[in-house]
């Protein structure tokens, strides 16, 4: 599998699990420019890397702008929403169990 060979959907995001191992899962996101914003609220940590396009979240109530590189590390009960995405934005996500 190429992480950079992807599809970007019509609205929403496509999740793809690549990796469960023990307490680690990690996940492909491909996200298009037409998200229902979601408040998330995960039992697990989670840290991120975007490989492309660009997002905003609202994290501890600010505002995160994220650009092609940029990580993030999310704890674990921490409220946080995805209000932006670029159209193809790509991101790799682990969740830390």
């Amino acid at each position: 599998m190429n992480i950079y060979d992807t599809v970007t959907p019509q609205s929403g995001e496509t999740f793809t699990p690549l990796l469960e191992h023990k307490n680690i899962k990690i996940n492909r996101i491909v996200s298009s420019d037409d998200l229902v914003e979601t408040e998330y609220l995960q039992e697990e940590d989670e840290w991120l890397v975007l490989l492309e396009g660009e997002a905003t979240l609202l994290l501890n109530e600010a505002e995160q702008t994220l650009k092609r590189g940029d990580t993030l590390f999310i704890p674990a009960n921490t409220p946080h929403r995805v209000l932006y995405t670029q159209n193809g934005t790509l991101w790799l996500t682990v969740h830390i169990f």
